[in-house]
């Protein structure tokens, strides 16, 4: 018998720390989100998407001409947790 996880204890898909992104939900970043990219804890990504294997990235303090940070997109493997839940705390991840 496997033991299935509620959704709400793992993250979105997609998501985005700018307001302005229509794959932004303040009440999901309020829990905090955790993200590994490529094996690696990061604290500076902007958006992600677990299914599509990409995060962005601020490109330095570059702005664009309405004053947001300009993005770059990297791929690569993408897994995201909810920080609140601790260390043991489940994976969303893309299989295969």
């Amino acid at each position: 018998m496997t033991q299935q996880t509620p959704s709400n204890d793992v993250p979105p898909d997609h998501l985005s720390v700018n307001p302005r992104n229509p794959a932004f939900d303040a009440d999901i970043l309020k829990r905090g989100i955790g993200i590994r990219f490529k094996g690696n804890v990061r604290t500076d990504i902007e958006e992600y998407s677990i299914s599509e294997g990409w995060v962005r990235v601020q490109a330095g303090k570059t702005v664009d001409r309405r004053g947001q940070p300009l993005t770059i997109k990297l791929t690569g493997a993408v897994e995201a947790w909810f920080e609140d839940l601790g260390e043991d705390a489940p994976v969303a991840k893309k299989d295969g």
